[in-house]
């Protein structure tokens, strides 16, 4: 599997971890926990839920909402039924309007199964956990982890950072081309990096002086 596939799952298993969701609903939720720069396709999700659901972390269920009420009065009940008739989807109607059933809903759910392939997820604190997309989305469920673990993660993240760092110092130092956009993008990188080590910095400080609260307990 890719490096990236498996943050895919790590992220589906986080969410689920903190309530079941439906399809749509999951996905919106992993738009912003992954953070990609891109809308997550059901083209990539769907085959990642197969593939946890063959694992048993995860199961599904169908959900039927209830139905709503569309309010019509004359032709436009019989509008309103005949809609709801051409998308299979009639319910019933009243003199005052039309009962439209929802669709259904796949909704999602953590196994116990699941519950122990997450916590061991995120027990990793190797540098896997330290790169780009995949400390991102460890970031985002950090109050699921033990402190010490939490500190690797974060101290590991930041020694990778200033490998970086240094490298792009370096190639800054002999670059002969001072003035194009190619160096200016780089000075812009750089910058980027230098804050994102201060706040691991400070993250850690806080860490260690004890600041954070203590990973949730797990349900």
């Amino acid at each position: 599997m890719t490096r990236r596939g498996e943050t895919l799952e790590l992220a589906v298993l986080g969410l689920l971890h903190e309530n079941p969701m439906h399809g749509y609903e999951l996905r919106k939720q992993l738009n912003v926990v992954l953070g990609w720069g891109r809308v997550l396709s059901y083209g990539s999700l769907y085959p990642a839920l197969k593939k946890m659901l063959r694992s048993g972390w995860i199961t599904e269920h169908v959900t039927t909402p209830p139905a709503r009420v569309v309010k019509a009065t004359g032709r436009g009940v019989a509008k309103a039924a005949a809609k709801a008739n051409a998308k299979g989807t009639a319910k019933g109607t009243t003199p005052m309007g039309t009962a439209v059933s929802r669709r259904q809903r796949i909704v999602y759910e953590l196994t116990p199964l699941g519950d122990e392939q997450f916590a061991k997820l995120m027990s990793d604190a190797g540098p896997s956990s330290w790169e780009d997309d995949n400390f991102d989305v460890r970031f985002a469920f950090f109050g699921r982890t033990d402190r010490e673990i939490r500190l690797r993660v974060l101290e590991g993240r930041r020694a990778r950072l200033e490998e970086r760092l240094a490298r792009v110092r370096q190639q800054l130092a002999h670059s002969r081309e001072r003035d194009s956009y190619a160096v200016e993008l780089q000075r812009h990188g750089l910058e980027s990096v230098e804050r994102e080590v201060r706040w691991l910095s400070d993250l850690i400080a806080a860490e260690r002086s004890g600041l954070h609260s203590k990973p949730t307990e797990s349900t």
